[in-house]
């Protein structure tokens, strides 16, 4: 008899869009009218159109790029009843989770995300989960050991009862998370598990404070004796192991701090991906899952959806990674800050080639000749990882990596802050594609940053990386040319990669209003033109064409205000700095620093959190000057303007004043930090900095008019 054919563990749908396509195309061909407009009229009317021309220039361009990327959206739908009807036998996947900092990254935080990702739904024995602590804080270590003995509770009870949000912090005290089951037996097993949480929590809590000495064993105590956290020796421990190969036991956990030694480059969060090598001597799962140590496993059943995408495609070969959407937990109502916006990996050489490109494990080398052949982790199952230990360190050493091939065509990319953006860029470069995993609920939720100088902080972290890969040997116009990158997909990366450059026309743009209204001149048609429809017409149907995409899923009114407000502040002010961090690495003068993310530790809502939630706060940061120079050189502006209109001026620049009140209301909460104490105040030494640098600008613009 012939076997039936399997059904497809996936299905790609296309997304209905018609209206935004519609919208889209409108408002592109708004902008060439315009541009056509600046193009016939510049010969009159000199700088400020010409400024105003390329400024958009550059935004037609981007737009050009968006309407590409957003013409033809799909999704996909996983059918996980299908799977093991597909498959004998269901791949291995190593789990990775990256930590640097148990100060701007809370010990809890980790340990919450490795709690959920050790209670997936899959077989224990095919799981190992890896934690890189590129901070080689004993904190950290001593709060997974707490947390594997807590997971022994954990784990079953939450397999047994089919909890869904695996993360205690969220089963606990999430407000829609209450007991799904009225039984005297699961509410007495339920509040057994909140009060030994309880406990775990306190304990890193009090460790964390230094209220308690860390109760491990002499040979931790000595692995982190004196460790600096720059200058050390690789230290891995294996916290737990499945030596039996329990389905329904617990996933190996294993904690890495990698080698670091001055004289040799650590490539920030890309160099802590050394987890593939590590994992490759240990368990050389052919999957991989990575994910940021605030992202916890929201939906426990992603490691099978990502593998239907996986499995399901051509030959089980056409995807290389899957990625799950960034989704946040908690955020604040209305996003105020503009900021609520994980990818599974699995390619023969001879032993020579081996060596060159992975390095001269041979531990190492052997595991990954098996998966390059096809072969689905190490030879010897169940794993023994004490027995891996000495081949473990070896390739965590900082020098394993010289003369081969990491970090240029293996593992994480180096090169760029945004490993993870260059790494897919790689990849597809190479004819791999990659597909989008949004299973409901969301597959992982991480933490946002919940105050303004972190946004700008990671916001500038990611212009940063981003740009540095645009102007990297890999970045999307070389791969489309000489590899095998997509023409669609390489302006799509153009789109995403130069975020940072926008920075520059966004700037010249807030200034122009204030520019002309002070020089009595002017980059908008004027009141009596019929061209005016051209921009006023744009500037209402863009904001329209936003309003409705908020509206569509679900986003308030307000919500779209304040997306529109930090798109102001973050172009001008945290991608302004990416743009220079890059002009100084290209010109020698400096490199970039991985700047890490303040993370706030889980906790129950209070009426304080509540009150000061959405509130911004300032610092001394020189990050916020332009943001503060615009408001003052605004405010100038608008003083100018009223004494024209007292003076009985008969050339009131409507355009130029309308965009004038726009820049302010956008820079609003500057305006109330300017009268505000504390931490809700700027600081005086930016207002001083701001308003010299508006003083000189204003000065300038009036020798100008004068000439």
């Amino acid at each position: 008899m012939a076997k039936p054919i399997s059904l497809p563990l996936y299905e790609k749908l296309p997304l209905k869009n018609t209206v935004q396509r519609i919208l889209d195309t409108t408002i592109f061909l708004l902008l060439l009218s315009l541009l056509a407009y600046r193009i016939l009229s510049h010969h009159s009317n000199g700088f400020t159109y010409l400024l105003a021309l390329f400024c958009e220039s550059w935004f037609t361009f981007v737009w050009a790029l968006i309407l590409s990327s957003k013409w033809n959206p799909v999704e996909y739908r996983t059918y996980l009843e299908r799977l093991l009807l597909r498959v004998d036998e269901l791949p291995p996947v190593d789990m990775f989770v990256t930590t640097a900092d148990p100060i701007l990254e809370p010990p809890i935080i980790t340990v919450n995300t490795v709690l959920s990702l050790l209670a997936v739904d899959y077989p224990a024995n095919k799981l190992a989960c890896y934690v890189s602590d590129d901070g080689g804080s004993f904190l950290t270590f001593y709060a997974l050991l707490e947390a594997s003995k807590f997971a022994k509770l954990w784990v079953p009870f939450c397999k047994k009862y089919g909890i869904q949000n695996r993360a205690p912090f969220r089963c606990f005290y999430d407000g829609e998370e209450s007991p799904i089951d009225d039984s005297t037996e699961f509410l007495a097993e339920y509040t057994k598990m909140k009060d030994e949480y309880q406990v775990l929590r306190r304990k890193i809590e009090d460790a964390t404070e230094k209220f308690i000495p860390l109760d491990v064993g002499a040979e931790e105590n000595v692995a982190f004796s004196n460790i600096d956290r720059r200058n050390h020796p690789s230290i891995i421990k294996v916290i737990l192991e499945n030596k039996e190969g329990l389905v329904d036991g617990l996933p190996h956990l294993i904690y890495i701090s990698r080698e670091k030694r001055p004289n040799f480059p650590h490539h920030y969060k890309a160099g802590a991906m050394i987890l593939t090598r590590v994992s490759g001597t240990m368990t050389n799962a052919p999957l991989i899952l990575n994910v940021d140590c605030d992202m916890y496993a929201n939906n426990s059943q992603i490691v099978f959806h990502a593998i239907c995408l996986l499995l399901g495609s051509k030959n089980e070969q056409e995807f290389a990674f899957v990625q799950a959407p960034e989704s946040f937990y908690d955020g604040i109502k209305d996003d105020p800050f503009g900021n609520q916006l994980v990818a599974l990996l699995k390619g023969k050489l001879t032993d020579e080639g081996l060596l060159k490109s992975f390095g001269h494990s041979r531990e190492f080398t052997k595991t990954a000749e098996r998966i390059l052949t096809g072969l689905s982790g190490k030879a010897d199952c169940p794993y023994d990882l004490s027995s891996s230990a000495e081949a473990a360190n070896q390739v965590a050493d900082c020098s394993y990596e010289c003369g081969t091939s990491w970090g240029t065509k293996i593992g994480w990319m180096y090169g760029s802050t945004a490993e993870d953006v260059l790494t897919g860029l790689t990849i597809h470069a190479r004819g791999w594609r990659s597909a989008l995993c949004n299973p409901d609920p969301p597959a992982f939720l991480g933490c946002a940053p919940s105050d303004v100088p972190s946004t700008l902080i990671q916001q500038k972290r990611w212009a940063t990386g981003l740009l540095e890969t645009l102007f990297s040997k890999s970045n999307p116009f070389i791969a489309t040319l000489t590899a095998n990158l997509q023409f669609r997909q390489c302006l799509a990366y153009i789109w995403i990669l130069s975020w940072g450059l926008r920075s520059i026309p966004e700037l010249c743009y807030a200034v122009l209003p204030a520019y002309c209204i002070i020089t009595n001149s002017h980059f908008l048609p004027k009141v009596d033109e019929s061209t005016l429809l051209i921009p006023a017409a744009l500037f209402a149907i863009y904001n329209l064409h936003s309003l409705l995409e908020h509206h569509k899923i679900g986003l308030s009114f307000r919500t779209w205000w304040n997306n529109q407000r930090m798109g102001r502040i973050i172009s001008t002010t945290a991608w302004f700095f990416g743009v220079l961090n890059v002009i100084m690495k290209l010109l020698g003068l400096s490199d970039t620093v991985f700047e890490v993310t303040q993370k706030d530790q889980p906790s129950t809502p209070s009426e304080d959190n509540k009150k000061d939630a959405g509130q911004f706060t300032f610092n001394e940061s020189p990050i916020l000057v332009p943001a503060t120079t615009l408001l003052f050189v605004h405010l100038a502006a608008m003083v100018k303007a009223l004494s024209d209109l007292n003076h009985g001026s008969h050339e009131l620049r409507i355009g130029e004043v309308i965009c004038n009140l726009w820049m302010l209301l956008c820079f609003l909460p500057f305006l109330k930090g300017l009268f505000r104490k504390g931490k809700y105040g700027i600081p005086s030494s930016t207002i001083c900095t701001s308003a010299a640098l508006a003083a000189v600008f204003v000065h300038l613009c009036k020798r100008v008019s004068i000439a």
